[in-house]
């Protein structure tokens, strides 16, 4: 072995009025002790490093980017009250943001139940910059319900404990010092919400729960009038083009108000184009480079909201004579890119980048068996189940150095994709996949009733309900919104196996309308509905089980391997069942075994024109010890070098006839 280096929607508290206590200072209040990781913690060598100073620190959003910004992770107050109980007015202590409270790296690691409100607060200045400018307040991801306040003043309500969520506070906002409080709640297992494989009771493949924030807080300026809210990219290969749509706060039209779009390449200008704000436009690219995992090449790219002469005619006799322009349509778009830019400043700015690159489903090595393609060539995909789950931070990376290893160990190791398994990470995670050129396939997060989970020999897909429903695909629209321009994902996966699966035609033909330029996984493993662009099976077997052949879709392996090796000192719990779907306690037999099951994918690669296969998984978790790595980041159960080769055996063989 070798040692690596380092649902019920939302009842706001609306009872009563709100109690102002006294705010978070420097120092901790009478009674509150200092933040420190609890004793006898499994963690990281990057969780070792974390204090409440450095705790994520990073720009958390790469694709829309502005200048100014403030970051509010660091040492909040909390306290945890029955949540039928008003806001508290003295707290427990002091919680580090972004980790749960469940987590070791918040400092506090106590369990949270569905009868508790987790309360959080603190003092926050505006930067005395940002004055006559609108302040918006983001939250990462808090999970799972959550109401804010600022200074006593109610400001809204989020339910999703995976996305992003944005209040512009500023009409709440103070000279000097403001009061910043977010009450939370969370039924975990109890209710039907997307939670992925968070359980009240864990053992097994469920792991500890995540209550309360788990991203990153932060603030920005934007204009004061209008500001760029959205920006939207489509690659069209074909054409050597880019699809642009910016969108603003307002949902308005004003004839002068344009987008000015800038591609660039080390400084280079290589397209610009003009587009009227909340409208589609085309940036042409001359000689394009595609991104791919061996090019994983990216172009910067600016977007302006700036003033234009309006193309449109103006009313009455000034605009006699002149032709009227489609409210839509190409002639608009035409007029937009060659219209006069009014003198002055821009009115907002962000930076972005993107990708270009081609997904589809045709031919490849085996005659009659449809194959995915990448950028107009057969491309065998394989990669690692990914869970995202850290000892000391849970669902939160301890940081974002934790995850550029793990993501640059898996490169090392030749895989070239990786199942983002029933979790949305932080935008920085796909902006290093991007950049890195690691294809993701992303799974919905799964939420369902525990009694109505289905099993594959069920006949027919389990009812659920209503609400449940309709949260489900709120947040799966949410999430595919979110990560619509990362170049590096690849694949929606809708369903995983049995679980809360239902209504399977309808939402693979709704996820395929919303975002047709992607592969759509109806469900990975289990009960098959014909649907989507693969067909998916998981294969837990020491002799690793093939999928049939299909004339319309693409075959895959979803899940395979997981191969066990508890390496002692480096449990999450020695005393319980630490297990593999077959377990083996030295490493040249796991090695061996690791390598028998991958010769057997490589096997059908050859003989039946396997599209893709996704080996579980990345590092141990809880009380999983299947991982190539251990739960820790701190062994390699087998090294990369091995697995590179392995991998570059499987990527060369697996497209010859």
């Amino acid at each position: 072995m070798r040692f690596a280096p380092a649902l019920a929607v939302l009842r706001p508290v609306l009872l009563a009025l709100f109690a102002t206590a006294s705010l978070v200072t420097a120092e901790p209040s009478a009674g509150q002790p200092t933040w420190r990781i609890p004793p006898g913690r499994m963690t990281t060598s990057w969780g070792d490093q974390v204090t409440p100073a450095n705790a994520w620190r990073e720009y958390p959003r790469p694709q829309f980017v502005r200048a100014a910004w403030d970051n509010l992770n660091g040492l909040w107050e909390y306290a945890v009250t029955p949540r039928t109980a008003a806001a508290p007015t003295d707290y427990q202590g002091r919680i580090l943001v972004p980790f749960a409270i469940e987590s070791a790296l918040s400092g506090v690691a106590r369990a949270f139940t569905p009868d508790d409100r987790l309360w959080y607060r603190r003092a926050w200045t505006v930067p005395a910059a940002w004055r006559d400018q609108r302040v918006l307040l983001h939250f990462g991801a808090v999970d799972y319900a959550c109401t804010l306040w600022v200074n006593g003043g109610l400001v809204g309500s989020h339910v999703g404990g995976n996305d992003a969520f944005t209040f512009d506070v500023t009409a709440f906002l103070r000279d000097g010092a403001n009061e910043i409080v977010l009450g939370v709640t969370d039924p975990t297992d109890t209710g039907e919400q997307p939670r992925g494989k968070q359980m009240l009771k864990p053992h097994g493949i469920w792991y500890t729960p995540v209550s309360g924030i788990w991203q990153t807080v932060w603030a920005e300026p934007v204009p004061k009038e209008m500001h760029l809210a959205e920006l939207r990219c489509t690659p069209d290969v074909e054409n050597s083009r880019l699809r642009v749509t910016a969108l603003t706060d307002a949902a308005y039209q004003d004839n002068a108000l344009a987008v000015r779009f800038t591609a660039s390449t080390q400084g280079r200008v290589v397209a610009t184009t003009v587009v009227r704000i909340n409208r589609e436009g085309w940036l042409d690219l001359p000689q394009p480079r595609l991104w791919s995992p061996e090019d994983p090449f990216l172009y910067d790219l600016k977007a302006e909201l700036i003033r234009v002469k309006s193309p449109h005619r103006p009313a009455g006799k000034e605009g006699e004579g002149k032709p009227v322009l489609p409210a839509f349509g190409a002639s608009e778009r035409v007029a937009y890119a060659k219209a006069e830019v009014l003198p002055g400043e821009p009115l907002d700015v962000v930076t972005s980048y993107f990708g270009l690159r081609q997904l589809s489903l045709g031919a490849g090595p085996k005659l009659g068996q449809p194959h995915l393609r990448l950028n107009g060539q057969a491309i065998f995909q394989h990669g690692p189940l990914d869970q995202g789950w850290w000892p000391d931070g849970l669902l939160t990376p301890p940081s974002d150095a934790a995850m550029v290893w793990e993501l640059e160990w898996l490169k090392r190791a030749g895989f070239n994709m990786l199942r983002k398994h029933i979790k949305v990470e932080p935008a920085r995670y796909y902006y290093h996949c991007d950049r890195l050129g690691l294809l993701v396939w992303q799974d919905m997060p799964s939420g369902y009733n525990r009694g109505l989970s289905n099993a594959p020999w069920d006949e027919g897909e389990p009812p659920r309900l209503s609400d449940g429903r309709a949260q489900h695909e709120l947040e799966l629209r949410r999430m595919v919104g979110a990560l619509y321009n990362h170049p590096a994902i690849v694949m929606w996966v809708i369903h995983n196996e049995g679980w809360g699966q239902y209504e399977t035609p309808a939402l693979t033909a709704w996820v395929k309308a919303i975002d047709p330029s992607r592969w759509c996984n109806a469900t990975t493993g289990w009960r098959d509905e014909n649907r989507g662009d693969v067909y998916d099976i998981h294969t837990y077997q020491e002799d690793v089980r093939a999928p049939v052949n299909k004339e319309d879709r693409a075959i895959v392996v979803g899940e395979y391997g997981g191969v066990g090796w508890p390496v002692a000192d480096h449990l999450w719990d020695a005393t319980k069942r630490n297990w593999g779907y077959q377990t083996y306690h030295d490493q040249p037999t796991y090695v061996a075994q690791v390598s028998k099951r991958m010769a057997a994918i490589e096997k059908q690669c050859r003989e039946i024109g396997l599209s893709a296969a996704v080996y579980t998984q990345t590092s141990d978790v809880e009380g999983e010890v299947n991982g190539l790595l251990t739960y820790d980041r701190r062994v390699e159960k087998m090294p990369p070098e091995t697995l590179a080769e392995i991998n570059r055996r499987l990527v060369k063989k697996g497209l010859k006839d």
